[in-house]
């Protein structure tokens, strides 16, 4: 996805969405690179010591006044910086049949018969 629940509550609150991407560590240019459709969003792509690393160093690099997070990990507990950071939460509902449950199922039910 270009961008995620984050961006959308950061856009319906009338904030301004700062870029990472000049911002970037070597391990997330590499996120962009092999994902280029991801737009100005900070993907978390993982939780390892280099990953939440990275994700620090861009945060901090950018000038931005508060962090809206949508992903499930706390990461104001793991990243431990200075700029606030703001949770966006979510819930996923199916709006259209067959919903996602079913298609995981039957996908499952194809490959391990």
């Amino acid at each position: 996805m270009p961008w995620g629940a984050g961006f959308v509550a950061a856009h319906a609150a009338g904030a301004v969405i700062v870029d990472p991407r000049p911002a970037l560590p070597t391990v997330l240019q590499r996120a962009f690179t092999e994902y280029p459709h991801i737009g100005p969003v900070l993907p978390a792509i993982g939780y390892s010591a280099a990953q939440v690393a990275a994700l620090r160093t861009t945060i901090e690099r950018v000038d931005a006044d508060v962090v809206v997070a949508a992903t499930p990990v706390d990461l104001a507990r793991l990243l431990a910086i200075d700029t606030p950071i703001i949770r966006a939460r979510y819930e996923f509902a199916d709006t259209a049949e067959p919903g996602l449950a079913d298609l995981i199922d039957d996908w499952v039910r194809a490959r391990w018969r």
